[in-house]
């Protein structure tokens, strides 16, 4: 498959086991309260093996055990979709895992936050390499106070607002409140998603990681590097800075498929997991640097049909826009959210605002249930989903037409 780089060795489950066992050491957790924070139901990852594995070798020696779902801002999870996300059966829920709440992070209850600390002009300046300069609170989910350690359990990806995702990601903006999140999405979105993805060392990582250790709560991390069917190609356990560096290192090998040169029309195919544009997203992001000046990324995911449950009205009201667009007339939207500028100027892609006048460099095309009333409104193009033969798109690369069948974890770059 296109969207797939050379194989690379992947863990089976026992041995998924044998290493939680012989590298998380049980002993660190005897007594204490933890708190595990897991990605939502957007990422790939084996959830069920690695929950199931980590309550096993840690669980008895626990005083408490709870979860939480570092959301951001993506929608809140019902409880039987957690459960189903992490493998526990309706049996396990009322006997195994009778004692284990289960969590949404909620970034939009200010009750639901406490502030830890501010990053202040002249930190947030240096942070971001002179781009922003402003006072930012640092807000935090509340619940950390009431656990002695923080145990993250994700996935690293090449991601557009870091460089790669996982590590205190999982903290800011898992379980951020609103300021800083915006602060660094927008700032991601001055860097562009081209300029930031796929690269260890950035400014928003600078950010996160110094906002991750204003955390008063000890913070500990299992990062994992899997293929697209889930498969584990690596494991790492220490701090956040650690884990994730190494899984970042680990990413960069097996995330990343160079081309020798763009293509005029890609079909980014999203996962039933992608089931709001919001998500969706991610299929440009991930496809950007490989489509030709002037060509067209068709978003195919006949299963969507909404833009965003949290930000749709903001979204419709603002449309979809290079980065150039806003900055050229930042007083009409410097007070609209700043995380969700920076998700249309990732959508878009790159471009130009001159004399009035924007110019995208890429085609940005929905072919999903959203009408093409709405995708007009919002700056995107239309397609019907039913007219699309998805494998008339196959094996045509030398005619510069690309198939991802899998879209939005695999960063596709130029050689």
């Amino acid at each position: 498959m296109s969207d797939v780089p050379p194989t690379a060795p992947v863990l089976t489950s026992d041995a998924v086991r044998t290493w939680i066992s012989a590298n998380v050491p049980a002993d660190d957790f005897a007594g204490q309260r933890v708190l595990l924070i897991v990605p939502d139901a957007t990422r790939t990852a084996p959830l069920p093996l690695l929950f199931d594995a980590l309550h096993s070798h840690l669980g008895a020696k626990l005083s408490k055990l709870d979860v939480m779902i570092a959301l951001g801002t993506h929608r809140p999870m019902p409880q039987d979709d957690i459960c189903r996300l992490l493998g526990i059966s309706e049996t396990e829920r009322a006997e195994r895992y009778r004692d284990v709440e289960l969590l949404n992070h909620e970034w939009d209850r200010p009750e639901a936050l406490t502030e830890i600390g501010t990053l202040t002009e002249e930190q947030t300046a240096a942070l971001s390499d002179e781009r922003l300069r402003l006072d930012v609170p640092v807000k935090i989910n509340r619940r950390i106070l009431d656990y002695d350690t923080l145990l993250v359990l994700g996935p690293v990806f090449p991601h557009e607002v870091v460089g790669f995702s996982g590590g205190n990601k999982y903290f800011f903006p898992g379980l951020s409140g609103p300021e800083l999140l915006n602060f660094f999405h927008w700032l991601g979105a001055l860097v562009t998603n081209v300029g930031i993805i796929g690269v260890k060392d950035t400014p928003v990582r600078r950010v996160v990681d110094r906002a991750g250790a204003m955390i008063p709560t000890r913070r500990r991390c299992i990062t994992f590097v899997v293929r697209s069917d889930a498969a584990i190609h690596g494991m790492f356990y220490g701090t956040p800075e650690e884990a994730w560096h190494d899984a970042a290192d680990l990413s960069e090998r097996v995330h990343i498929v160079r081309k020798p040169k763009p293509f005029h029309t890609v079909l980014s195919c999203a996962p039933p997991m992608y089931d709001e544009v919001w998500v969706a997203g991610k299929c440009m992001y991930k496809l950007e640097p490989v489509v030709a000046d002037g060509g067209e990324l068709i978003i195919y995911a006949p299963h969507l049909n909404e833009i965003s449950q949290v930000h749709g009205r903001v979204i419709e009201e603002i449309g979809y826009h290079c980065r150039d667009y806003f900055l050229g007339q930042w007083e009409k939207f410097k007070d609209y959210p700043w995380g969700v500028l920076a998700h249309s100027t990732h959508v878009r892609g790159g471009g130009t605002f001159e004399n009035g006048e924007e110019r995208c460099r890429v085609q940005v095309t929905l072919a999903s249930q959203i009408s093409p009333e709405t995708c007009a409104k919002i700056n995107l193009g239309y397609r019907d989903p039913a007219t699309i033969d998805v494998e008339s798109f196959a094996n045509r690369e030398n005619e510069g037409v690309l198939l991802v069948r899998k879209a939005g974890e695999y960063l596709h770059r130029l050689e």
